[in-house]
C-alpha cells in the first residue's frame, strides 16, 4: 500500500478524459509527479496544462496503448523523468458494441487492441521497473491499478467484444496480484470495475483508428450505441467520485473496485448460475421492460 503520495509518480494512460483526468487531478492535490498518457491530443494538452498550473511537475505523452513501442517509449521517457514510477494507472479504453457476430475484424483488434493489450503493455513495462525499485529500496511501495468493468464479471447481452476484453481484464489483474505477492511484499495491484458512470467512454467512436471511421455502424451497434449513451449520461455516480474511490484503494491496498457496489448482486446470480450448472439467467430478470425493449428493437 502507499501510505504517502507526496513527490511518488504517478503514470496514467487515457489521462485526458474519465477516470485518468479525474486521478490526475487527485495526484496534483496530493503533491504527485504525473505522466500522462493519451490518444487524443488536444485533450492531453489541456489535461497537462490544469495539472502544471495545479503545481504539479508532468509529463504528457500521446500514447496509442494498443502499440508496444509507444507504450515502451511511455515507459523509457518516464524511467529518465522521474524513475521508477509509484502508482501505474492502465486505464485507457474504448466501448464498442452490438450482436457478437456482427463485430468486425477491425472491430476486434480495435477493442482487444485498447482495451486488454493496452493493459498488458502496461504490466509487461512498468512492473519490472517497479520490481527493481523495490529491490534498491526496501522502503519502495508501488501499486498498478487496471481499469476493466463490472462487464468484466458479467455478460449483457449486446456487447459481446466488450465483455470479452473486460473479462480479460480481470483475469490478468487478478493474476498480476497473485503473481506479485509470489516475489514481492512492496508491489501490489487492484482491479476497478465499474458500472455505468458519466465518462468519454460510449463517445469511443471519435477515437477510431484510420480506416474505421467510414465504417457504417449495424443495426444491432446503433442500438447498442443509444443504449449505452442513455446509461452513461443517467449515471448517478461522477468519475470524480470513482477516482477517489481508486486513491482509497491504493491506500488500504484493495483488490477489487467497484462504483456501485449494489450491481455485485447481479455477480453472485451469475456464481450461482455456474455453481448450480444453471443456463444463464436472464440479465433483464430485475427490469423485464428493457428485455423487451431490446428484443422488439433487434427483431423489427
Amino acid at each position: 500500500m502507499i501510505s504517502d503520495f507526496r513527490n511518488k509518480t504517478a503514470v496514467l494512460t487515457g489521462a485526458g478524459s474519465g477516470f485518468g483526468l479525474e486521478c490526475a487531478r487527485i495526484g496534483a492535490k496530493l503533491g504527485m509527479h504525473l505522466v500522462l498518457a493519451d490518444v487524443q491530443q488536444d485533450a492531453l494538452d489541456r489535461a497537462v496544462a490544469e495539472m502544471e498550473a495545479a503545481g504539479a511537475q508532468v509529463l504528457g505523452m500521446r500514447v496509442d496503448v494498443s502499440k508496444a513501442d509507444q507504450v515502451e517509449a511511455l515507459g523509457a521517457a518516464t524511467l529518465a523523468r522521474f524513475g521508477a514510477p509509484h502508482l501505474v494507472f492502465n486505464n485507457a479504453g474504448v466501448g464498442s458494441g452490438g450482436l457478437i457476430w456482427e463485430n468486425s475484424l477491425q472491430d476486434w483488434e480495435w477493442v482487444i487492441g485498447v482495451n486488454l493489450m493496452g493493459v498488458a503493455h502496461g504490466i509487461r513495462v512498468f512492473t519490472p521497473m517497479m520490481l527493481a525499485a523495490a529491490e534498491k529500496d526496501a522502503t519502495f511501495r508501488g501499486h498498478i491499478v487496471n481499469t476493466a468493468s463490472m462487464a468484466g464479471m458479467l455478460n449483457a447481452p449486446n456487447m459481446g467484444i466488450y465483455n470479452v476484453s473486460k473479462h480479460a481484464v480481470v483475469s490478468m489483474s487478478e493474476t498480476l496480484y497473485q503473481d506479485l505477492a509470489l516475489v514481492t511484499d512492496q508491489i501490489s495491484a487492484s482491479v476497478l470495475c465499474p458500472f455505468f458512470v458519466p465518462t468519454g467512454i460510449s463517445a469511443s467512436h471519435r477515437n477510431r483508428p484510420e480506416g474505421m471511421q467510414g465504417a457504417r455502424p449495424t443495426r444491432s451497434q446503433m442500438i447498442s450505441q443509444a443504449m449505452s449513451d442513455k446509461a452513461v449520461s443517467s449515471g448517478k455516480v461522477t468519475a470524480a467520485e470513482v477516482a477517489q474511490k481508486v486513491f482509497d484503494a491504493v491506500a488500504a491496498n484493495q483488490f477489487y473496485i467497484y462504483s456501485h457496489p449494489k450491481s455485485i448482486g447481479s455477480v453472485q446470480v451469475r456464481m450461482e448460475d455456474i455453481l448450480l450448472s444453471r443456463n444463464p439467467t436472464d440479465p433483464f430478470a430485475h427490469k423485464p421492460e428493457l428485455g423487451v425493449e431490446l428484443k422488439k428493437a433487434l427483431r423489427s
